[in-house]
């Protein structure tokens, strides 16, 4: 397991405990469903020096001391049986766009909020590319065309031939790789994003949002070395929810989903970034690379918000040194 997967699992697991040991009291039921990801999250929490579970202990408390203030449902319950369920999400549905990683639920009310846990790093998606994903299929729903798959197919036979010569063949071996490999990839990638557009307006800008940020409302909680850092991505409204007459502490506003797809250009000077503008101040940023020195017939994205609406809820906790 890389180190970022497992620093992330800690964190996680860390959020989910500081949830249960803040939250369970007589009057408010609180279980954990004792799942595979649970298990896993709690091995990797635990493979770690006490004074490092102590530090994402500390920053998880503060998280979720937070939270508890802007979602009274998280501590009170109409009856005994109503419960608060807590539960770490399995990785595989993120691929369906739910990037929630720890759900706190609450059956009897039909209500629930997620989390999106990251341990120093903002990225939204590490989407990948090949001859054989149909991205505007997976990320919106629209099958990308034909003409795509035909302006990749020479790069990616380009690219199984190498490896099928010798598959210890590693990317430094492209002379010029930018520009054989990244930047005719780039630019179909953009075409195809123009033309679904085209054909699709107004669709298009919604669903890459929601796919890249997330079809489900939710919390990023950011752990740093000194600070944690909270947004909240109501998109469709069902966060910060009042518990009959128990108000929210503080008030998180409605995202605007985009309708209009601006413009896809290159970052300046690049040959590996490409930003697409849309309305409502959503602007995000592809940036292509090889996810490992050995080469494969397939690239990744690393995909990151550069501009979210003004009324994007942002909040900074810091903490001191341990």
């Amino acid at each position: 397991m890389a180190k970022q997967t497992i620093t992330g699992k800690a964190f996680e697991y860390a959020l989910l405990k500081e949830f249960y040991d803040r939250l369970n009291k007589p009057h408010n039921n609180v279980v954990i469903i004792d799942n595979e990801p649970y298990k896993t999250a709690k091995f990797c929490f635990e493979g770690f020096s006490e004074d490092e579970q102590g530090v994402y202990s500390l920053v998880s408390s503060a998280a979720i001391n937070f939270l508890v203030d802007i979602e009274p449902r998280l501590s009170n319950s109409r009856n005994p049986d109503d419960r608060l369920q807590l539960e770490i999400v399995s990785d595989s549905k993120g691929q369906a766009g739910d990037v929630r990683d720890v759900l706190a639920i609450r059956l009897l009310q039909k209500w629930e909020i997620g989390i999106s846990a990251k341990n120093n790093h903002r990225a939204v998606k590490h989407s990948r590319l090949s001859q054989k994903i149909d991205f505007g299929e997976k990320w919106v729903g629209i099958p990308c065309s034909a003409n795509y798959f035909e302006e990749i197919k020479p790069i990616f036979d380009f690219l199984t031939n190498l490896k099928n010569k010798d598959k210890t063949t590693k990317w430094t071996a492209i002379e010029n790789m930018h520009e054989k490999i990244y930047v005719p990839l780039l630019d179909a990638f953009r075409s195809e994003i123009l033309r679904l557009d085209k054909t699709n307006p107004v669709i298009l800008p919604q669903k890459l949002v929601e796919y890249l940020i997330g079809n489900q409302d939710f919390y990023k909680v950011i752990k740093g070395k000194s600070t944690v850092e909270i947004q909240a991505y109501n998109l469709h409204g069902t966060l910060n929810q009042s518990f009959e007459k128990i108000n929210p502490k503080a008030k998180i506003p409605k995202l605007k989903l985009p309708t209009r797809l601006i413009e896809v250009v290159y970052e300046n000077n690049s040959k590996t970034t490409l930003v697409v503008s849309l309305n409502e101040g959503w602007q995000i940023s592809f940036r292509i690379h090889n996810a490992s020195s050995r080469l494969e017939p397939s690239l990744k994205f690393d995909i990151n918000l550069i501009s979210a609406p003004h009324t994007l809820f942002n909040n900074h906790i810091f903490i001191g040194e341990k």
